[in-house]
């Protein structure tokens, strides 16, 4: 079992940049890939970025590359997500998630998932 439990999410403007940290419990974190998504008012959850077990590799969506960062620290279980140059459709809630497959866009493939953070980009 991993509990996640997101954090750093607020109020920021257009331009502006934010991080958003993800506590994860257990002794076992590293054996899991861990993504970030987000879901809008009244749209689907989206994939915005992943990175695998080991930190080596990483996805990002189009919608984000090169503004958004993802990293993991595994001696303190977290996961990390800078974000700059933030824009009013980057508003969402943000949702840290572990999967103990491969790390993946899809988030069908992800076993835990936590409560979310709402981020907010004013114009």
């Amino acid at each position: 079992q991993v509990q996640l439990v997101e954090s750093g999410g607020g109020l920021v403007q257009a331009g502006g940049s934010l991080r958003l940290s993800c506590a994860a419990s257990g002794r076992t974190f590293r054996s899991y890939a861990m993504g970030w998504f987000r879901q809008a008012a009244g749209k689907e959850r989206e994939f915005v970025t992943a990175i695998s077990r080991g930190g080596g590799s990483t996805a990002y969506a189009d919608s984000v590359k090169g503004r958004f960062t993802i990293s993991r620290d595994n001696a303190k279980n977290m996961v990390y997500l800078q974000m700059n140059s933030l824009k009013p459709e980057d508003t969402a809630v943000y949702y840290c998630a572990a999967t103990s497959n491969y790390y993946s866009a899809d988030d069908n493939s992800y076993d835990y998932w936590g409560q979310g953070t709402q981020v907010t980009v004013s114009s």
